[in-house]
C-alpha cells in the first residue's frame, strides 16, 4: 500500500514506527532523502545546502535493516535517522571543509565526539552542510560553497552560520540536522527557516572535533522541525568527554532523566514567561514592525493557553551585549589553536588566510578577527569584559528569580531574513546585524528558537526562549508548550516533484 504522504515533516517517532511495522526500510528512507537532495538542492530550486553527500549512507542503512530483521530490535534511540551535519564538525571518511576554500580535500580520520554518539545511537550521517568560512558570519557567504538559498524565499539568505543545516532540514532534505552556536548560529538560521534550534549550556555537548570560534561560548546542538525531535537528539548528544574539559558542565548539570520523557503533556499553562520588549524590533521600521506583529500574536496565543506573561527589563542591556563580546579579543587565539592541531588541513593561521585573501569577500567578522589581538592578553579591556559578563549573568538571574520566571522570551532577530542583495550591498554586515541571539550566548545561558509564525509576506519569525544555565529541561518543556499553542511550523513550497515512498 502506497504511503499517502511523502517524507515531508516526518518525525523520528514516525519513521521508527515505520521501521518496526515493516512499512519501509532505512534504505528506502535514506534513498528518498537522497532523491530530494538531487531534485531540490542540486537541481530545481538549487538551494545549495548540502556540500558533501555521504558515500556510505545507503550501506549503513542496509546494515541497520539487517540488524532489525535479525533481532527485531532497533540498535538505538536514533536507529535509521538520517542526519545532516554542519561542515564545522569532523566526520570520519567524509570531506570536512569548515566552509573554507583553503581546506582542500581534508577528510578526518576520526569522528567528532558528538558524531560518534549519534552513530552509536543508530543515526546515519547523510551529508555535510554549507557554512561561511570557519563560522564567521550571520549569513551563508562561503568561499567554498558560495551562498545558500532560504527555502521560504529563494532570494533571501537562510542565515548563518549553520546555513545549510537550517535550509536542508526546513526543506525536508533530512530528518534532522546538527548545527553549532557561538553567538546564535543555530538559533538565527532556525528563526529564518521556521525550525526549532537549541543552544545548550556550553559544555553539555562535547566540542572535540569541532572548529572553535569563541571556545567558552561554542556548542553544537540539534536543528529540527519539532521540539520532541530536538529533545531526542539532545538525549544522545550530551555527556562527559575527557578530551573536552568544558564538559565538566555536564557533571555539574547532573541531569539524569530523559529530556524527551520530560515533554509528556508539556504546555505553557501556568508558566511564567518574561517578555523582553527591549529586544523587539524598531516599530518605525516596516520590517521590524512585521517581526513584532508576529511575536505579539504568538504571545496572545500563549496567554490564551494559560501562560503568565510578565514584562521585564534588563538594565544596561545594550552596554552589556556590546562590552561582553570577545570575538575580537579571543577568537584569533582559539581559531589558530584549532588549525595548529590539524596540520593535515594545511592552513597555517587565520592571519595568513586574511593576507592571502582566501576567504569570502563578505566576511567582515573574519577580517576583524584576523587583524585584532593575537591573544586575549593583548586586549587591555579583556579582564573588564569577563568581569562584566559575571555582572550581566547575576543581573539576569536576579530578574528571573525576583519574577519567578520559567523563561525569558523575545524575537531571535529584530528583522526578517535579509535578501542576498542586502548582504552583498552591505545593507548590514555581520558586525552590524541586529540579532538578539548574542544575549544568551554572552550570558552563557541555554536558549531555543521556536517557530512563532509568518509575516504577511510569508517569512518565518522565531521566538527565542532563554533559561538559566543547565535548565534545558524546563526550556524544552516551555518550547513544547509554545509549539502546541501556536502550531507555527509549516513546510516551504518548492517547485519540485517530491518522491513518495512505497510500502515494502
Amino acid at each position: 500500500m502506497a504511503l499517502t504522504e511523502t517524507i515531508q515533516e516526518i518525525t523520528i517517532e514516525e519513521v521508527q514506527a515505520g521501521y518496526r511495522s515493516g512499512a519501509y526500510t532505512a534504505r528506502e528512507i535514506v534513498q528518498a532523502y537522497l532523491d530530494r537532495i538531487a531534485a531540490i538542492d542540486t537541481a530545481g530550486p538549487a538551494l545549495n545546502s548540502i556540500i558533501t553527500v555521504s558515500s556510505t549512507a545507503l550501506a549503513e542503512a542496509d546494515a541497520l535493516d539487517s540488524t532489525l530483521a535479525k533481532t527485531g530490535n532497533l540498535v538505538g534511540s536514533l536507529h535509521g535517522v538520517p542526519i545532516v551535519v554542519k561542515d564545522q564538525i569532523e566526520t570520519a571518511g567524509i570531506l570536512t571543509t569548515f566552509g573554507s576554500e583553503a581546506s582542500g580535500d581534508y577528510v578526518p580520520s576520526a569522528d567528532a565526539t558528538a558524531i560518534g554518539r549519534l552513530r552509536d545511537a543508530g543515526a546515519i550521517i547523510l551529508g555535510k552542510t554549507t557554512m561561511p568560512d570557519f563560522a564567521t558570519s550571520w549569513f551563508s557567504t562561503s568561499s567554498r560553497s558560495g551562498i545558500t538559498k532560504n527555502p521560504y524565499d529563494l532570494s533571501r539568505d537562510p542565515g548563518g552560520s549553520s546555513s545549510g543545516s537550517a535550509a536542508a532540514v526546513a526543506a525536508n532534505l533530512s530528518l534532522v540536522g546538527i548545527g553549532e552556536d557561538t553567538g546564535g548560529s543555530i538559533r538565527l538560521p532556525s528563526s529564518f527557516c521556521n525550525l526549532v534550534g537549541l543552544r545548550t549550556t556550553p559544555g553539555l555537548i562535547s566540542r572535540t572535533g569541532m572548529s572553535s570560534l569563541v571556545k567558552p561560548q561554542d556548542t553544537a546542538g540539534p536543528m529540527t522541525r519539532t521540539v520532541t525531535d530536538a529533545a531526542r537528539v539532545l538525549d544522545v548528544l550530551v555527556g562527559f568527554d575527557a578530551a573536552d574539559p568544558y564538559t565538566a558542565a555536564y557533571v555539574v548539570a547532573d541531569h539524569k532523566e530523559s529530556y524527551t520523557a520530560g515533554l509528556a503533556d508539556a504546555s505553557v499553562a501556568g508558566k511564567r514567561i518574561g517578555v523582553l520588549r527591549q529586544a523587539f524590533g524598531d516599530p518605525s521600521d516596516v520590517d521590524g514592525a512585521s517581526v513584532n506583529a508576529v511575536i505579539e500574536e504568538a504571545l496572545v496565543q500563549l496567554a490564551d493557553a494559560g501562560a503568565v506573561l510578565v514584562d521585564i527589563e534588563i538594565p544596561d542591556l545594550d552596554h552589556y551585549v556590546a562590552f561582553t563580546s570577545v570575538y575580537f579579543s579571543q577568537s584569533l587565539r582559539d581559531m589558530n589553536a584549532f588549525l595548529a592541531s590539524r596540520p593535515a588541513l594545511g592552513i597555517e593561521s587565520i592571519e595568513k588566510l586574511y593576507a592571502e585573501k582566501r576567504y569570502h569577500e563578505k566576511l567582515d567578522l573574519l577580517e576583524g578577527i584576523a587583524t585584532g589581538p593575537s591573544t586575549p592578553k593583548d586586549d587591555p579591556e579583556y579582564l573588564d569584559r569577563i568581569l562584566a559578563q559575571g555582572d550581566f549573568q547575576r543581573s539576569v538571574i536576579g530578574i528571573i528569580a525576583q519574577n519567578q520566571l520559567d523563561v525569558i522570551a523575545f524575537p531571535d532577530i529584530k528583522l526578517t531574513a535579509p535578501t542576498h542583495d542586502d548582504v552583498f550591498t552591505d545593507r548590514w554586515t555581520c558586525i552590524t546585524y541586529p540579532t538578539n541571539t548574542v544575549i544568551a550566548s554572552q550570558l552563557l545561558f541555554p536558549a531555543i528558537s521556536v517557530p512563532a509564525g509568518f509575516t504577511s509576506g510569508g517569512l518565518p519569525v522565531g521566538l527565542e526562549l532563554m533559561a538559566v544555565p543547565f535548565d534545558e529541561s524546563s526550556l524544552l518543556q516551555v518550547a513544547r508548550g509554545v509549539e502546541v499553542a501556536t502550531h507555527a511550523r509549516r513546510a516551504p513550497v518548492l517547485d519540485a516533484s517530491y518522491p513518495v515512498l512505497e510500502a515494502s
